[in-house]
């Protein structure tokens, strides 16, 4: 009697156990189905914007699938593992990032259903991830290899990407911009290196959009130039130097005060930090140096204003203020070398350029330096590199950063195609030929697989779906005429959302790279799996 109570107990146990499992696993994936559906209307040329009024009462608007999720406060875990799946996709291919988490929505959404029919969430998940095997041999089947060289393809992949931001109405100036500059920056001896930390982009207020200008053999300060003590704003021949030390009196290297009673001593103390001044501006300008650019001290006051009044004086134009993060990008743009000494302070070290001048916008003085010359040392010479600046111009902040990170998903997108030379037809094309494919391939299959890579192959349709509703179509009937023309055989038929109807998105010279939806698929499914083999959630102290 009492072993039978034990095997009751121990039965109930377990399904107990069973069912606090089914209801985390049920948890998770409803609450990632939430994040999923928050962006699910930004997908696609029609797709809505979002605004986002941040802690401090800052506003965004962006329909940006990676901004949007790395500024959603969320607390779950697994709605958190969709905002890092964002981010995978961003750095992975740079675009594609709303789409990877509807995609993840739709396959948790297709795993939810089978696990209510008492399928094992680990057969799910291996099912799941050997159909993302066979859908990155089906999206390379149906890819079109293209030369690094065509521009004309990169513009058309750039301006698809476009397509869907604020700013789709300057595509045509933006995207050739895009792949002007990458083609600058790219490296000859490894074509598909590109280095995007080498392409820096500013945002000006005033103007439009279409003002936004390319710069490739110079760059733009947003400091202004120093004018407290009347110095130069513009020179000619230009002898550039950065510096790290600082020029203003130093300070002791330990806390300690200095007391002076007399006046004479104050007046001896101001005499010798004149003079030590004095001498630092003299070998400056012994040097030949003509344009100082000072780095920003976090010890002391990085140049004091009896600097600035000598320098000045011996017509040297100063920008202050230059930010540790810039040092890199400056040496590599002009072929000047950091000095951190006054000691090491020598031509050789310089960088030359044509002009230097400052310029009036809107929303202040900015420093343009055109011309830059190779320099003659070899160790210059060294860090010398193609770089390329970018001036986006904007009515408001609000667009102006809208525009940033749209000319950024821009380069991303070319460098996509540098890195994997390969394009497939878009809106909503490749996902509908995965539906098909995998739904064929499912048919050959037998047993748990075949009924999971069927719900695999139809959580694909959520992309063309989704791109119908938010371009105001019927959803279903166009869904249904895609699947139709790709039954027929025609794998780059899409959904065009400007004739409201179902095209050839190849001849429409709407592209997206290889890239993009192979790591979609990957990233997202491995997502889904690594979810459903979650059973338990612990809370640590």
């Amino acid at each position: 009697m009492a072993a039978t109570t034990q095997a009751v107990k121990k039965g109930r146990g377990t399904a107990g156990q069973g069912d606090k499992q089914r209801d985390v696993r049920m948890a998770n994936i409803s609450s990632a189905k939430v994040v999923a559906d928050a962006v699910r209307t930004s997908l696609g040329p029609r797709g809505m914007d979002k605004m986002i009024v941040q802690e401090k009462g800052d506003v965004i608007i962006t329909n940006d699938g990676a901004t949007i999720m790395d500024k959603l406060e969320v607390h779950h875990p697994c709605a958190k593992m969709l905002i890092e799946l964002a981010k995978a996709q961003d750095v992975e291919a740079g675009d594609g990032t709303t789409s990877v988490v509807v995609l993840c929505g739709s396959f948790l959404k297709a795993a939810q259903s089978l696990l209510q029919k008492e399928i094992h969430p680990s057969d799910i998940a291996a099912s799941f991830l050997k159909g993302g095997r066979y859908a990155a041999e089906v999206l390379e089947g149906m890819s079109k290899s293209i030369d690094i060289n065509d521009r004309e393809t990169l513009i058309k992949a750039a301006i698809t990407s476009l397509s869907s931001k604020v700013v789709s109405q300057n595509s045509a100036l933006l995207a050739p911009m895009a792949v002007d500059a990458v083609y600058k920056v790219r490296d000859p001896a490894f074509p598909a290196n590109v280095d995007l930390n080498n392409i820096k982009v500013l945002t000006c207020l005033g103007g439009t959009v279409d003002d936004t200008e390319l710069i490739t053999n110079g760059t733009i300060f947003k400091q202004k130039a120093s004018q407290s003590a009347g110095g130069p704003t513009k020179i000619q021949n230009a002898k550039i130097a950065l510096i790290q030390f600082q020029l203003s009196p130093p300070k002791t290297d330990m806390e300690m005060q200095v007391a002076i009673k007399d006046y004479q001593q104050i007046d001896k103390v101001i005499k010798q930090e004149r003079k030590y001044l004095l001498e630092l501006c003299k070998k400056i300008k012994d040097a030949g140096c003509n344009v100082l650019l000072i780095q920003k001290s976090i010890l002391r006051d990085a140049v004091n204003e009896q600097s600035l009044d000598f320098l000045a004086k011996m017509k040297i134009m100063v920008l202050k203020d230059i930010e540790r993060t810039d040092v890199d990008f400056i040496t590599k743009t002009l072929g000047c070398l950091p000095i951190s000494s006054i000691d090491h302070f020598k031509a050789e070290k310089f960088g030359t350029a044509d002009l230097v001048v400052q310029e009036s916008t809107p929303e202040g003085k900015i420093v343009r330096v055109q011309g830059v010359k190779p320099p003659t040392s070899e160790a210059a010479k060294m860090v010398l590199m193609p770089t390329a600046t970018v001036l986006i111009k904007g009515s408001n902040s609000l667009l102006g950063a809208e525009a940033d990170r749209s000319f950024h998903d821009a380069l991303c997108v070319v460098r996509s195609l540098v890195k994997k030379t390969a394009v497939v037809a878009g809106g909503g094309a490749p996902e509908t030929q995965l539906t098909i494919k995998l739904a064929k391939k499912a048919r050959e299959l037998k047993g748990i697989d075949a009924v999971c890579v069927k719900a695999y192959a139809e959580a694909f349709e959520v992309i063309p779906y989704t791109l119908a509703e938010n371009a105001g179509l019927n959803p279903v009937r166009t869904v249904t005429e895609l699947r139709n023309k790709h039954n027929d055989g025609e794998a780059s038929h899409g959904i065009n959302v400007r004739k409201a109807c179902v095209t050839d998105m190849s001849s429409e010279n709407v592209v997206v790279p290889l890239l993009v939806p192979s790591s979609a698929v990957k990233l997202a499914t491995e997502t889904v799996a690594m979810i459903l083999k979650i059973d338990d959630i612990v809370q640590t102290r």
